[in-house]
């Protein structure tokens, strides 16, 4: 693609960089931003840079939040005996959608995966037996994508959870092996989580 400004050019690579932006959505990008005053460039640049300054991870559940306790934790009406595990905060979103939850929950930030070198001291799980040994928990829910990944994470959790007096499910398989639960439709993904199955139990089948 050839320019005639080295500016442009920069700034279509910068866009370029970001998960799903070729290299044509990332020149619309900027020539949309040229097309507006500089108030609003402005605007949406201070508020990308506060947003990586200011951003935190929730201190229980290692949610996104503002605040050292995210929303989700501190909400008076929220169960606090169920606690949903998922691989991110996309998939908190996601759940959130489906307005079938009620309870908590804990962000792993990624799943076990030997391939890309990334083992269980990666990922956010001891915190997460802290929560279960603490006794309030009564249910854990391993809401993880349907991959290899996914499995080999909930049957190593499943091992570490099973000391503890807490039951534990995991979401039914109404989406596909090898899907995601970021893009699954809400109907589905709420009939997952409605209708989870204790752990155990799939493993005997």
């Amino acid at each position: 693609m050839q320019f005639s400004s080295k500016l442009l050019e920069e700034a279509v690579n910068e866009f370029s960089k970001l998960p799903g932006i070729g290299s044509k959505t990332a020149l619309r990008l900027v020539l949309h931003l040229l097309n507006q005053n500089n108030e609003e460039v402005e605007h949406f640049g201070n508020t990308i840079i506060k947003l990586r300054k200011n951003i935190r991870f929730c201190s229980n559940c290692g949610n996104i939040s503002d605040t050292p306790v995210c929303d989700i934790c501190v909400h008076p009406k929220r169960d606090r005996s169920l606690i949903c595990v998922v691989e991110d905060s996309r998939d908190v979103m996601a759940i959130e959608n489906t307005q079938q939850f009620n309870g908590l929950y804990h962000v792993l930030n990624g799943l076990i995966s030997p391939m890309e070198g990334i083992g269980p001291s990666d990922l956010n799980i001891t915190q997460l037996l802290e929560r279960a040994a603490s006794g309030e928990p009564a249910e854990i829910i391993l809401a993880l994508n349907p991959t290899m990944e996914g499995d080999t994470t909930i049957f190593y959790l499943y091992k570490k959870l099973k000391e503890f007096n807490v039951k534990i499910t995991t979401i039914a398989r109404g989406i596909a092996f090898g899907g995601e639960i970021e893009y699954a439709d809400e109907l589905t993904l709420g009939r997952s989580i409605a209708t989870r199955v204790l752990y155990e139990n799939s493993l005997l089948k």
